[in-house]
Order: C-alpha cells, then sequence, then structure tokens
C-alpha cells in the first residue's frame, strides 16, 4: 500500500485538505517531515487561482516554506541523513512531508526551534540575492527597504545591516508598525502613501538620495524611487505588492544613470538556485546561528486552522511571518 500523508491544497472552492500520496524523493532531492511552514504573500495568490512560476491550479499542495526532520535522501545527497533537522524552501510545504532539491534545504543551526527555523528561508534566499548579490551592496552604502514590515522586508533590513550598509531606511504605510522597524535596523521609517517621501530619503543622505533600493512594492512608487536613488544607484525589483505597472521617468532614469534590476527564483534552474543557496549560507551562516538573523513570529497557528492563517495574511495587519504546526 502506498503510504500517505495529510495536505492542504488549492480546490475548486479554494483551501482544502486531503490524504494524498507521500512523495518519493528522486536521487537529488531531501524528503523531510514537516514539523512548521510559513507563509508568504504568494501563497495568497496561489490560493486565489493565480500562478506562481510553475505551481499553481486545482490540485496544487501549497506552501513555500518549511522545517522538520529528513526521513530519506536519494542517492545522490551528501550531507543530509534521516533525523537531520533542516529548512528549506521550495514547493508543497503545507503537508505532513515535503520533498525538496538538495540545493534547497539547509541546516537548522543549534538552538532553533522549528517554527523560528520555518520562518527564514525564503526570506534569506530572496534578500541575499537582493541585497547582496543583485544589489551588490558594498560596506558604507545606503540601503532603502520599500515594504520593509513584511517577513522578508525585515530580513532585507537586517541583512543590509549585517553586511555593512552605514545607513538603512525602511517604510510603511502602517504607523505601529513603522515604530518597529528600528529594531530591526532601520535609522529611518517612512510612509510611502505621503507624496513627500523621495524628499524625506534625500533629506536623510545630505541631499545624495540612496545607493541601493530594495523595492518589494513597485506599482505607483516606481517614481518615488527613482526620486530617492542616487546618481549611479541601484534599484532592485522584488515585488509588486502596490502593482504591477507604474509610470517612469525615463529622463531621470538616464540622468542618474541608475540600474533597474529585476529578481525571481520563478525562472532560475537547478543549478542557479543551487549555487545561490551555497554562497548565502556561506555568507550568512554564522548571523543564521547567533540569531542576528532571525524574524518575528506574528502569528502562529495549528495546520488545521490553515484557513485561519490565510486570513491574517490577507488582513495584512501582522509583523513579521505567520507560520503554522504539524506536530
Amino acid at each position: 500500500m502506498t503510504p500517505t500523508m495529510k495536505a492542504a491544497l488549492r480546490g475548486d472552492a479554494g483551501l482544502e485538505f486531503a490524504e494524498i500520496a507521500r512523495p518519493v524523493p528522486g536521487p537529488d532531492e531531501v524528503l523531510v517531515r514537516v514539523r512548521a511552514a510559513a507563509l508568504n504573500r504568494a501563497d495568497l495568490g496561489v490560493l486565489a487561482g493565480r500562478m506562481h512560476g510553475s505551481a499553481g491550479g486545482t490540485g496544487t499542495v501549497l506552501g513555500m516554506e518549511w522545517a522538520g526532520e529528513v526521513v530519506a535522501v536519494g542517492a545522490g545527497v551528501t550531507g543530509r541523513a534521516p533525523g537531520d533537522r533542516v529548512m528549506g524552501f521550495g514547493g508543497a510545504a503545507f503537508a505532513e512531508y515535503a520533498r525538496a532539491d538538495r540545493g534547497r534545504v539547509l541546516p537548522i543551526p543549534a538552538g532553533i526551534g522549528f517554527e523560528q527555523a520555518a520562518a527564514r528561508p525564503v526570506a534569506l534566499m530572496t534578500m541575499h540575492d537582493a541585497v547582496a548579490v543583485n544589489g551588490r551592496l558594498r560596506a558604507g552604502e545606503s540601503v532603502l527597504v520599500l515594504g520593509a514590515s513584511s517577513g522578508v522586508g525585515l530580513m532585507a533590513l537586517r541583512i543590509a545591516r549585517h553586511l555593512g550598509a552605514a545607513q538603512v531606511i525602511g517604510s510603511s504605510t502602517d504607523p505601529t508598525r513603522r515604530a518597529g522597524l528600528a529594531a530591526f535596523g532601520a535609522d529611518l521609517a517612512i510612509d510611502t502613501s505621503m507624496p513627500d517621501w523621495p524628499e524625506r530619503v534625500r533629506e536623510a543622505t545630505g541631499g545624495r538620495g540612496v545607493d541601493l533600493v530594495i523595492d518589494q512594492l513597485a506599482g505607483p512608487t516606481v517614481a518615488g524611487s527613482l526620486a530617492a536613488a542616487a546618481i549611479r544607484g541601484r534599484i532592485v525589483n522584488v515585488g509588486r505588492l502596490a502593482g504591477m505597472s507604474g509610470q517612469i521617468d525615463f529622463d531621470l532614469h538616464a540622468l542618474k544613470r541608475i540600474e533597474y534590476i529585476g529578481v525571481t527564483f520563478r525562472t532560475r534552474n537547478v543549478d542557479e538556485v543551487r549555487e545561490l543557496s551555497r554562497r548565502m549560507w556561506a555568507d550568512l551562516e554564522p548571523a543564521v546561528a547567533d540569531g542576528t538573523l532571525s524574524l518575528p513570529v506574528s502569528a502562529l497557528f495549528p495546520f488545521e486552522r490553515l484557513g485561519d492563517a490565510f486570513a491574517t495574511m490577507a488582513a495584512n495587519r501582522h509583523f513579521g511571518k505567520i507560520v503554522v504546526t504539524l506536530g
């Protein structure tokens, strides 16, 4: 008889729980007993029926990041063994078992619980790629993180500070969450719903503008990002929470010689992801282990209340990550 597991799916009417076949790891894959899994904004889109890369549609197992214990490894996997505590990123996280390529599986440092570990992989990978790899942050530079109060945004603040940014600015339109950004490394918190926010950024940088913008908003904030950036600044487009399109002043873009860089993991191949994961862990492992790059768990739900967890995320009042536990 084929072993089965409980999983959360995108059904015809939205979220559904079902008993499905337990995945079997391929030669380069790891099978994990999931103990905790974290929600991400993209999960709301998949639940609503939108595609996220190759993931989506009826029958899709939801979720993107998890933590648990290795139960089996493929013949080509080294450095992982049954019983290891690991965290990982990829599809089908909201299930009792998850399967992932070996490059997407990271060890959980001693002293970090499954709930905290589950909150980190996507944020670490996304923002190391945005800040360090594509943003090319150098010590002594200034950074602006738009949409900084999400879990991924908070990680961007912390990574920027960890990598030696001299000035870190974050944004949130919520005053309570804006006030909380200082604890994560922000020297200044701005409100992008205010029309003068680019001027505030320039004033805070002595009129120069910021060297690097990590933009999770896009949409109508794109024009402000160009105005807030320094000459020869870089803008890294990580997310489109404020909209998929916006107006760009191409003359300002040219005058400032700004690099506008788009990033995503959806179009990267296996080898690219493995290398980015290796590079991230080499750069950040000590700071993950000592708690420097931790994230707050804003809300914790048992797996059977995943629907409530989705509703909490949709309400957009959380600060940090939302996590579900699976025993």
